[in-house]
Parts: structure tokens; sequence; C-alpha cells
């Protein structure tokens, strides 16, 4: 799927909600849990249940890659399972030397049918070159992520042609330059809002994937007032706060009406967009 496309779905469904399907066994309701293939009936009866309310849906791999074999599988029949007209995110987080990366690149956009992918940008440029090669394949970089150990490094400040800069600033200018607007998007989390006047300064045209509203505390007020651009440049995602609404065997009509109140309140901030 294409920048466009993407853009046409935001418009046409009034949303940019990213359904996360970190689909844990434990967690899924127990009248699923003694089928053989209870991961993709949970995926299945979610993804129908949600589709008509985002436009794009993000699987974490480790959940599924956690099963061995059986959770490559899982993963690959809940890729295909995905609609066309949705956006698919594969949440890797890879990044390795250059030949390393062009076979992460080939497992998620040739043996898998992902539109995007994560990958981690501390190996530098031919570490996320390979991903880039892709025509009408997004890759997705951390830039500024919500977890408490983001403090750690990426909001160092660090001296830069005779400037003081955030550590997260010169990562995202940096890696601005090796891509476009049509090829990489970038991580933001939720919990960092009040950077995202700045970071849009820094990128202005890019599309942010925004994790942690919900169950990490993020708002979305926020995230809209201060991440838009003209094309609404966001895709907010919400995982548990969706998929485990509901342990009964109404989980996925509960599911549901979560993701709609999502769609209801993201149409409000769109009005100003489209």
């Amino acid at each position: 799927m294409n920048r466009t496309a993407l853009i046409n779905q935001i418009k046409t469904k009034k949303s940019f909600l990213c359904v996360g399907l970190d689909t844990d066994t434990a967690k899924i309701p127990k009248h699923l849990q003694s089928n053989p293939d209870a991961v993709v009936e949970f995926n299945k009866a979610i993804i129908d249940a949600t589709k008509d309310y985002c436009v794009a849906y993000k699987i974490n791999t480790a959940f599924y890659e956690a099963m061995g074999l059986k959770g490559w599988q899982a993963m690959e029949a809940t890729c295909n399972y995905i609609p066309q007209t949705h956006f698919k995110i594969a949440d890797a987080k890879r990044g390795d030397i250059g030949n390393t990366s062009a076979q992460y690149a080939k497992t998620f956009f040739q043996t898998f049918a992902f539109d995007a992918v994560t990958v981690a940008p501390y190996m530098g440029e031919d570490s996320v070159k390979p991903f880039l090669e892709y025509d009408n394949k997004f890759t997705i970089v951390l830039g500024l992520t919500s977890n408490a150990g983001a403090n750690d490094f990426q909001k160092l400040t660090v001296d830069t042609n005779n400037q003081q800069k955030k550590l997260y600033e010169v990562v995202l200018e940096k890696i601005a330059g090796w891509g476009n607007a049509d090829n990489l998007m970038f991580v933001v989390g939720a919990t960092q809002a009040s950077d995202l006047k700045n970071i849009r300064t820094i990128i202005p045209d890019n599309f942010l994937l925004i994790p942690g509203v919900g169950t990490q505390g993020g708002s979305l007020e926020e995230v809209s007032k201060n991440g838009m651009n003209a094309d609404c440049g966001l895709l907010v995602n919400t995982s548990r706060n969706i998929i485990y609404a509901s342990g009964d065997e109404n989980f996925a009509a509960t599911a549901a009406k979560v993701a709609k109140d999502y769609n209801v309140e993201m149409s409000e901030y769109l009005k100003d967009v489209f």
C-alpha cells in the first residue's frame, strides 16, 4: 500500500486507528484456548469486528516468534486474513549489518505480505537502507519511544556542529535524509506528546506511528493536537485496550465497541484536516 492509498483510507473511514494484534495465548478468552488454532481464530474475530473502524493492523512479531513454528504460521495466516484495504505493519524492530537487514526486509516484504516493518536505527544507515529499497513499502524507524527507558539514551543532550540537541532530534534529522515521506515513517510514543510539535518541525511530512494511547496512558487528544499534519500523518496504535477489552465469549463485540469509540473521537480531530 502506498501513501496515497493510506491517506484515502483515512479520509474514507475518518479514522487513523491502528489495532495492535499483540496476541498472548494466556490472555485470549478461555473458550478459545483449547482450539489448536486459538491465536488465528482470535485474531480473525478481532479483525472482523474492528475492520470498519481502523485503517491499519500491527502484528507484534515477538508474541508469534515465542510460539516457534506454529507462531510463524499463525502470523502468516493473520497477515493474509487482514483485508487488502488495510495497512499491515510487522512490529519486528529489526536492524543489523546490511546483508542481514536485506534478509529481514525480504522476510517481511516478500515472504510475508506486510506493508511496513519497524526498524531500530542504532547501527546506522547501512542497516536501514535495505528496507527502503522496496517500492510501496514503508520502513518505520524508532524515533522517540513511550517506555520509561527512552530517557536513558533518546533524550540525552549531545553536541553536533556546535549545537546542543537531544539525541532523538539528531536521529530524526539524519534518517529523514535516507528516504522520504513515501517510504519512511517514525515511531513516536503517545506519552511523548509534549515533544510532538518539535518533532513536526524536524519531520513535517512523514507519517508517525504512535503507540501508547490507552493502557499506557497516552492522550489521543494531545497526540492529535500536536502531531497531525496536512495529510493527518498519524497512525495511532492501540492493542490491549481493544483486543482484551473483554475476556468472555462476546470479546469481539466489545472490541468493536471500543474501536468504534476511538473512530468517533478521531473523526472529530480530522474535521480540521479533511
